[in-house]
């Protein structure tokens, strides 16, 4: 009888083993303790050029101090936009997270989606699909940072979501855009495109806060103060790109 009964319980455990697995890999981060351990919103920077992905936290007086800066393993196509799908770039510009673009099971190991093509890359005509964050060290367009940082990256954005977190801002420049660096630059081919993004990156250079970034007339734009939103249009600033015609 008893033999009877171990036979029976190790045959529902054999059987039972894929789908608690399963549900283990699924629920591997939610168990897992953020980076994020003040439960502060955060916020992302990706410099190319540099190879760095710059993870940044809300303090209390409202600015976003840095806590912890990853080498990006791999990124694929050198310095300049992704347009088109097949290019192998890596896009530029100003992308937002949300929960739907979190993928714990990636064949890179895990996987943020970058929501590629945003509204600015919609306007120009570019197209391309899947452009992530993720594991491993292999790239065809995307940020990869080997599976021990995008560990670290991905529990501090699941972690701000499950904070009350909505979006994840993350932006993504070329190099850091000094005045030197703009000047080494000035020939490129992208150099219009950039000229877009430097205000964006002024911005939160003078004031430690995201942007408020719009496309108007299918350019980038900075809109006022975080804290107090006022549209480009009525508000001359001097982060403002260019003007709007």
């Amino acid at each position: 009888m008893k033999k009877n009964i171990l036979i029976s319980f190790n045959f529902v455990v054999f059987f039972l083993q894929p789908v608690i697995a399963e549900a283990n890999n699924h629920s591997l981060l939610l168990n897992t303790k953020s980076v994020n351990s003040q439960d502060t919103p955060i916020f992302i920077q990706i410099f190319k050029q540099e190879g760095v992905l710059e993870l940044y936290q809300k303090a209390a007086n409202g600015k976003y101090q840095l806590t912890k800066t990853y080498p990006i393993c791999k990124f694929s196509g050198g310095l300049g936009p992704k347009k088109l799908e097949g290019d192998l770039k890596s896009p530029e510009g100003f992308y937002q997270i949300t929960t739907s673009q979190l993928n714990p099971n990636s064949r890179y190991y895990r996987s943020i989606n970058l929501g590629f093509p945003n509204e600015y890359d919609r306007s120009q005509g570019y197209d391309g699909n899947y452009l992530m964050i993720h594991g491993d060290c292999v790239s065809v367009g995307c940020y990869a940072m080997t599976d021990k940082y995008m560990s670290e990256i991905y529990q501090t954005v699941e972690g701000a979501f499950k904070n009350g977190q909505v979006a994840v801002d993350v932006s993504i420049y070329p190099f850091r855009m000094t005045k030197e660096n703009m000047l080494l630059h000035k020939n490129s081919s992208h150099y219009a495109f950039w000229q877009q993004l430097k205000p964006a990156y002024d911005y939160f250079t003078d004031f430690g806060k995201p942007a408020q970034i719009s496309v108007i007339s299918g350019k980038y734009a900075v809109n006022g103060s975080p804290d107090t939103p006022t549209k480009l249009l009525k508000l001359r600033s001097q982060y403002a790109l260019a003007e709007v015609k």
